[in-house]
């Protein structure tokens, strides 16, 4: 979808969800989007910049003249905002209605009737970043934005859209081309008396560059996951608890729970925040083996819907990032719970010994049955105890949730938040080693500013400034239309 610098034409969109609504926008932008407006609609007082003005939407396909009051099918509240002070740097136009869809849809057509084109997805995003008034990670967090399902995720877009990223990057930007032209002020003017920098001073610079570019590429860590969020599954025996806690961490009663084994047959998920970050839950089928029969009728072989529902259970807890295995208090660990403790070595796993309301006798200092705080195979793992029943624990499990889920990363302004920014950074860290590896083998300047060049064309591509057509039309194609 290449829009090119010098625009000519208007584009014309919905820019509300479909569907009914109490208000709905048609949004203009071009240089013919003023004239269109004032013919779409019957102004009740010129247009101004930034300034709302009351209109009436008529009925284009009746007789009556227009200043006929049975022509008026809505009122309607009309901004403009004259070039370049708009959010595509071009004249735009908001015309705000009831939102009826018909209504919308008559404007639409009407616009488009008129000489304006139908914009494509993110376009007017896109001419925003293509006239200055954006730079990409900035046209990204607009989409971020729009997306956001917490409210942390909002904030970190907010400050993206505020160009905090941007920011961060600026200096270390400053930085990379002062260096690049030092190295090439000293091979043009060589003969000039101009001395050649010396090695130990760009292996200096080289050295000032890493640090914060460093950083920058370990905010990924936790940007991502405030990005993205996480998929945490719940496993365990049947009737460990595992669908109460699954309703205690959503906080409504969302999975079926029976007193009777094996109630839960398919996977149920639910989409949670945790301290700001996505969570989708995964509540799964008890993991067993054995009749599956209250009398054990089948002959030890389980029902075929429980056999389906325990392969999707293990499908489950081999794709999530996180696992919370719920463990029963008032049973003692079974073969199958030490094969599971087992496979979750060495992964981001929290342990639940649930059901702790009926524990009987002393616990451990930590809670825990003292049968359970003597397991080696719990050694490795959080462990807590909980009740789905009483709400014990559940405070200490979010928070364990929590942790798990960030590692430990701090929230920090100018997070790197999707794969295309990291890769940026790491490809502008990479050329720098090679930068430095070329000038500690006191390789000619002109073959170490390839490297600097490199580096410098990766860290442009994070703001957008040498990035590819392609990347940008499949950038600009995932926002919604009217964005």
């Amino acid at each position: 979808m290449p829009v090119p610098a010098a625009v000519t034409d208007t584009i014309a969109a919905i820019s509300t969800p479909p569907g009914r609504g109490g208000i709905g926008i048609v949004r203009l932008s071009g240089p013919q989007a003023a004239s269109i407006a004032v013919q779409l609609v019957r102004m009740r007082h010129p247009l101004e910049h930034a300034h709302a003005r009351l209109a009436d939407v008529l009925d284009a396909a009746c007789d009556a003249p227009a200043h006929d009051e049975t022509t008026r099918i809505d009122e309607a509240l009309v901004t403009f905002f004259a070039a370049p002070h708009s959010y595509t740097a071009e004249d735009l136009v908001e015309i705000a209605t009831h939102g009826s869809p018909v209504v919308l849809e008559l404007l639409l057509r009407g616009a488009l009737a008129l000489g304006a084109r139908l914009a494509e997805p993110g376009e007017f995003t896109q001419r925003a970043f293509l006239s200055g008034r954006l730079d990409l990670t900035q046209a990204e967090a607009v989409r971020d934005l729009i997306d956001a399902q917490t409210l942390t995720q909002a904030r970190q877009a907010a400050s993206q859209m505020g160009g905090a990223l941007s920011h961060r990057v600026a200096p270390i930007k400053q930085s990379l081309v002062e260096l690049v032209a030092l190295l090439e002020a000293g091979i043009d003017f060589a003969e000039d008396d101009i001395d050649v920098t010396p090695q130990q001073e760009i292996a200096r610079r080289i050295a000032e560059l890493t640090p914060p570019l460093a950083a920058l590429e370990a905010s990924f860590a936790r940007g991502r996951i405030v990005h993205d969020g996480l998929t945490l599954a719940i496993v365990g025996r049947p009737n460990a608890g595992k669908s109460s806690l699954f309703n205690r961490l959503v906080e409504r009663d969302r999975a079926i729970v029976t007193a009777t084994p094996g109630t839960t047959r398919d996977l149920v998920t639910e989409r949670i925040s945790i301290g700001g970050i996505p969570i989708e839950l995964v509540d799964t089928a008890g993991l067993r083996e054995g009749p599956s029969s209250l009398d054990g009728s089948h002959d030890g072989i389980l029902e075929e819907a429980e056999q389906l529902g325990i392969h999707r259970s293990r499908e489950a807890l081999a794709d999530a990032a996180l696992v919370l295995i719920v463990l029963d208090a008032t049973q003692p660990l079974n073969d199958e719970e030490h094969r599971l403790l087992a496979a979750v070595q060495g992964r981001p796993a929290i342990v639940a010994v649930n059901k702790s309301d009926l524990m009987e006798g002393p616990r451990s200092e930590s809670g825990l049955p003292f049968a359970y705080a003597q397991e080696p195979a719990l050694d490795a793992l959080t462990t807590l105890s909980t009740s789905a029943l009483s709400g014990e624990g559940i405070v200490a499990l979010r928070e364990k949730i929590l942790a798990l889920a960030t590692g430990g990363a701090a929230a920090e302004p100018g997070m790197l938040t999707n794969l295309r920014q990291h890769r940026a950074v790491t490809t502008t860290l990479a050329a720098l080693a090679d930068a430095a590896t070329a000038n500690a083998a006191a390789i000619p300047h002109e073959m170490i500013l390839l490297d600097l060049y490199r580096a410098l064309w990766a860290l442009d591509s994070l703001t957008g400034q040498t990035t590819p057509d392609d990347i940008l039309n499949l950038i600009f194609s995932t926002f919604c239309i009217g964005k």
